[in-house]
This record gives C-alpha cells, sequence and structure tokens, in this order.
C-alpha cells in the first residue's frame, strides 16, 4: 500500500522457487497439515496458519519457513518456549523428522515426498503495492494473470492491507483500464438503501426517490466494480446480486424491466468469507461466484521485512527524505502488531515527520495502541544467562532507566509465577522485605500476577 508512482511488472521479471512440502500433525488429536515452505505461523489464536489449541501456547507462538538452507523455526517471544526434538530454542533448524514442542503441546514434523513451485516477481512493487517480503512479491506474480483473465475475484485480508489497491491494479493493467473503477462499500449504506444504490431507481420507487438514479451497476458498466465488504451484503439482497453476476443483468428498484451491464466485479472482505457460508450468514453460491480466485493479503505484523521499505516510500511520499530512522526505532516498528495494517503505518510516518525532531523519526508517535517491545532481557536456551537489548536511539538517562523497567518487571514476574503468586516467598527468594515487593508490584502494576499467600 502505498502512494508511490504505479510500476508495471516487467515480462519475465519471476523467479521460481521450489519447496519440499511437509506436514504437520497434532498427535494427541491425529489432526494433520500439509504445507510447503512458505512463511507460516503456529499459535493458539485462530488466525494462525496452524492453530495449537492449548493453555500453554501464545496466541502467535512461532513462525516456520524455509529460508534457502533448511526449515528454521523461529520463537515469537512465547511465554513458555519453543523446543525442537528436547532442545529449547530461540530459532533453529527442523530436521526432516522431529518433535516440535509449543509451551506443553506437541507437533510432529515430517519432511513429504512433493515439492512445490512457486512463482515470485523480482520487483518489489506492483500499482501502488508495495513489498519485499515473498508473501507480496507472488501476489504481485499472480496479478498480472488476474488482470488478464477478466474473471471475478475475492481479496481477503484485515482492514488496511490494501484490499482497494488490489482491485485498483488489476483494473489498471487489464482491457478495461480505460473504462470506470467504481468502488462501493457494503457498510458503509443502511440496508434499506443498498439495493438502490446497487441496482438504481426509479422516480417514486419509495418515499424521497423524486428522480431516476443509477446504481453502481449501471455506472461501472464497461469497467470494474470493487465491493469492499461484501460480507456485509444483507442475506436477502445476495440472489440479485447473484443474478447480476450470472446473467448481467439488474433491476432497479421500482421497475419491471431489467438492465444489462458488462461489469467485472472484484470484491473484497476482512472476514473469513467461507466460515460465513458454514454458518449461514452468505450463500454458497454467491461465494463461489465471487471466489473464482481469491487473494489472501496479509497482515502488516506478519511480513515486517517489508516495513523498511514502507516507511522509506511513505517518507518519500511526505517529502521527508532527509529524516532519519534509527535502528532501535526501525527494529520496534517492525516489532510493533500494527493492528491498522499499512494505512495504519502510513497515518504513523505522516504523524511522525510533522512532530520529529532533530530530524528523527520516534517509536513515542504511535498512537491507540503502544509499541510492542521486545523483553530488554532475553533468555537464550535453558541457561541463566541473559542477553541486554539496549535502546541506542535513546539519551543514555532515558535508555538506562527504560532497561531497569523492563529487567524489574520480567524479575519479578518470574519470581511471582515461580512461587505461585505468594508475594512473601517472592520476596523471600529476591532478596528483599516483603514490603518493598509490594511496593515494586504496585508501581510495575504486577498484581495480576499474585494469587494470595495461602
Amino acid at each position: 500500500m502505498s502512494d508511490g508512482p504505479e510500476t508495471q511488472l516487467a515480462s519475465g521479471a519471476l523467479e521460481e522457487l521450489r519447496f519440499q512440502r511437509y506436514r504437520l500433525t497434532l498427535p494427541n488429536e491425529g489432526a494433520t497439515r500439509l504445507f510447503d515452505g512458505r512463511l507460516i505461523y503456529l499459535g493458539s489464536a485462530p488466525d494462525n496458519d496452524f492453530v495449537v489449541d492449548h493453555p500453554t501456547v501464545s496466541r502467535t507462538h512461532a513462525r516456520l519457513e524455509f529460508d534457502g538452507t533448511g526449515f528454521l523455526l523461529r520463537d515469537l517471544q512465547s511465554k513458555n518456549g519453543t523446543w525442537i526434538d528436547g532442545v529449547r530454542v530461540h530459532e533453529g533448524y527442523v530436521p526432516a523428522t522431529a518433535r516440535i514442542r509449543l509451551g506443553h503441546a506437541d507437533v510432529a514434523f515430517s519432511l513429504d515426498e512433493q515439492a512445490v513451485e512457486v512463482q515470485l516477481a523480482r520487483s518489489d512493487r506492483f500499482g501502488r503495492l508495495i513489498g519485499r517480503s515473498a508473501q507480496m512479491r507472488e501476489i504481485f506474480a499472480l496479478l498480472p494473470r488476474l488482470a488478464r483473465a477478466d474473471v471475478s475475484v475475492l481479496v481477503e485480508g484485515e482492514s488496511g492491507t490494501g484490499k482497494e489497491l488490489v482491485a485498483e491494479a488489476i483494473q489498471a493493467h487489464s482491457r478495461r483500464a480505460q473504462k470506470p473503477l467504481v468502488i462501493f462499500d457494503c457498510s458503509a449504506v443502511s440496508p434499506e438503501l443498498i439495493e438502490s444504490e446497487l441496482f438504481g431507481h426509479v422516480k417514486g420507487a419509495f418515499t424521497g426517490a423524486i428522480a431516476n438514479r443509477a446504481g453502481v451497476f449501471e455506472a461501472a458498466d464497461g469497467g470494474t466494480l470493487f465491493l469492499d465488504e461484501i460480507g456485509e451484503l444483507p442475506l436477502e439482497l445476495q440472489p440479485k446480486l447473484l443474478r447480476a453476476l450470472e446473467k448481467g443483468e439488474f433491476k432497479p428498484v421500482g421497475d419491471n424491466s431489467r438492465r444489462v451491464a458488462d461489469v467485472r466485479v472484484i470484491a473484497a472482505t476482512n472476514r473469513q468469507l467461507d466460515r460465513e457460508v458454514e454458518a449461514g450468514n452468505f450463500r454458497e453460491d454467491l461465494y463461489y461466484r465471487l471466489a473464482v480466485i481469491k487473494v489472501r493479503l496479509p497482515p502488516l505484523r506478519r511480513r515486517p521485512e517489508d516495513i523498511p521499505l514502507l516507511v522509506e516510500t511513505f517518507l518519500a511520499a511526505a517529502g521527508a527524505t532527509d529524516v532519519q530512522v534509527g535502528y532501535e526505532t526501525m527494529r520496534r516498528l517492525q516489532a510493533h502488531p500494527w493492528p491498522g495494517n499499512v494505512r495504519e503505518l502510513k497515518n504513523y510516518v505522516e504523524r511522525a515527520v510533522v512532530l520529529a525532531e532533530n530530524g528523527r523519526l520516534e517509536t513515542r508517535h504511535l498512537s491507540s495502541r503502544s509499541i510492542k517491545q521486545e523483553p530488554a532481557v532475553q533468555e537464550v536456551g535453558d541457561g541463566a544467562r541473559a542477553l541486554l537489548s539496549v535502546d541506542y536511539d535513546l539519551p543514555f538517562k532515558d535508555a538506562k532507566q527504560r532497561l531497569l523497567e523492563v529487567f524489574e518487571t520480567r524479575y519479578w514476574t518470574r519470581l511471582l509465577d515461580d512461587t505461585g503468586g505468594n508475594i512473601s516467598e517472592a520476596a523471600r527468594r529476591g532478596g528483599i522485605h516483603r514490603k518493598s515487593l509490594e511496593y515494586v508490584v504496585k508501581k510495575l502494576d504486577l498484581k495480576g500476577e499474585l494469587k494470595g499467600d495461602g
């Protein structure tokens, strides 16, 4: 997602990667899934590629991908750790057959005999979409083919990932490029008016219809109609949309005659529409008519390697190429969860440029949610040694204070956890008076760790 110049993928600008397939199995449940070497996430949250529903598994626990050397498993600061064949790892390569443990949940890893070839664009942008990650470059390789195909496309992704830019790029490189691209947000119109907005109405069709009015289908004739948030379309209107897609016909509200429009539809949703079908909230026949091809845009938190390029692009668009981004600041931006995705990052850069002091971007200008911090003390293996992560972009006193606060929090959280929340025992082990620890608990807001002294 970008405000930069549009670029077209050059002919032949593709590379092919060959990925060995592998299986992940939950032994206790017998559930098995087949993956290739593309990046996947494992955790207890339902949006992970491989869901491990266990109380000791973090929401986003680990990531696994083929990095050119082997299958690299990386722990994502999980609470209860990650193991490969009994060895705790921050990151490590998984052998051909292995037992992965997330917290206290076992996952069996085994290579499959088959391999899959994946095409990636060499370019780091297509239209106004930007990214160097394999996920985005795979999408960039697909979009030119979608532009030529003239079939319906369903774009899935969280808000702010750039779904509208996908429609824009497909339209711009299709035979309909000189025709209109009409954008309609199904969630922005009341259910009573949405049929009129889609198909138009004739004078007198309802109270307030003082003249004939064309809908977005008629306005997009010859071009492309982008239906954003298609999952919000009322169930009773879905058969009419299905007919318009299949027959190219629609009937304005209050009119007895049908009209014809040559329209390519690209729909988008931030829901998992196949699950909405299973729940009875979306028609199965309409789903398959819309999802001839599906494009899934990854959230920004799942492609942090794209953030430096995006920041550079947004700085250039803001005319602020002289603004510096320190190493520590960039590291924090890449660790931030970005609930608003690329849109939130763009807003942050624009805001931070205005508020920048000494020509440097600072993460304190992030809004809504605080930056996700990597711990200042990271445990390596099962030993007691620790690595200190220092914020070199801050003045000495501020960096020292932040480091001490993070250390205190982790130290006392660990002791309270080890003692079952017993503040007296934790104070004894830490070598301080109980009253002193009570003060620390209050200062650091660690009350959630307390379970009484009984």
